[in-house]
């Protein structure tokens, strides 16, 4: 079949069954399934039968929302890849916006410290670890299955990489930390059937709920990072895009944060808070 042709019909089968993305989709999968870069798509003029039935396979299966990462088996945070797939939680572009806040703090400084909170796949850490090589990054998470992915994205990035709940982890770094960012889990429990299918039924519930109002574990938060922080480091947290008051609301109710600020996203919905410890 001719490439134009198929993808056509492919991206039109996408958009039938809610997937946000289709031509895109539908190009990522076919230059899977052929072996070649997105970007040389339009040098293939035809797609033979085996890759067409290897390519049908796959589509049914995004049809059906599965995650596109997982199909592919990987996906880009900044500038790093990551192996993803069932267990662990599929990052998102916006996370980047909170590597990259996190970046400029480790810039400024020497021989900065910095702690990965609730670290999922890696993401935040690895790209940490690739942008400021000067610093110093520790990761933790607490679920085995998606501890395992960690493991294997962190592999030789000099990331000290724990196992463990994140609101207990680094006692032996209490005090001295520079920048703690976490990206935690925060979906409302009654938010459920408003989560987009991907995310509801792939990504681990442990990484997506936190508690009625979605605030239990940034609750958590502010208060180890400020244990776990030097006096006047600072802390970032992504948070929903309806959570750009609750969020700093929390942090002020504890008394131990000043310079709270939160930040909007490429599109400009909230998206991430910030603080700096105030002791």
């Amino acid at each position: 079949m001719r490439r134009r042709q198929l993808l056509a019909a492919a991206s039109a089968r996408l958009e039938a069954a809610g997937v946000a993305s289709p031509g895109h989709d539908a190009e990522v999968l076919l230059a899977h399934v052929v072996g070649i870069d997105r970007s040389r798509l339009v040098l293939l003029d035809e797609v033979g039968e085996a890759d067409l039935a290897a390519y049908e396979r796959l589509l049914a299966r995004r049809c059906d929302r599965e995650p596109l990462q997982h199909l592919v088996g990987h996906t880009w945070f900044r500038h790093v890849r990551l192996e993803v797939g069932p267990g662990v939680f599929t990052p998102r572009p916006e996370t980047e916006l909170l590597a990259g806040w996190a970046l400029e703090r480790l810039g400024a400084l020497e021989h900065p410290v910095v702690v990965d909170l609730c670290t999922g796949s890696g993401a935040i850490a690895k790209a940490l670890a690739d942008e400021a090589p000067h610093a110093r990054v520790h990761a933790v998470e607490l679920d085995p299955d998606a501890h395992r992915w960690a493991v294997r994205n962190l592999a030789g990035t000099g990331v000290d990489l724990r196992q463990g709940d994140a609101f207990t982890a680094f006692d032996d770094l209490l005090g001295t930390v520079d920048v703690v960012v976490c990206n935690p889990p925060y979906v409302p429990l009654e938010a459920w059937e408003s989560v987009a299918p991907e995310a509801r039924d792939h990504d681990p519930h442990l990484a997506l709920f936190s508690g009625a109002d979605g605030l239990d574990a940034i609750r958590l938060l502010a208060r180890r990072a400020a244990r776990l922080l030097r006096p006047g480091g600072e802390l970032g947290v992504e948070h929903a895009d309806v959570q750009g008051a609750a969020v700093p609301a929390v942090l002020a109710a504890t008394g131990l944060w000043g310079e709270v600020r939160d930040h909007r996203d490429l599109a400009g919905r909230p998206r991430f808070t910030t603080a700096r410890l105030a002791r």
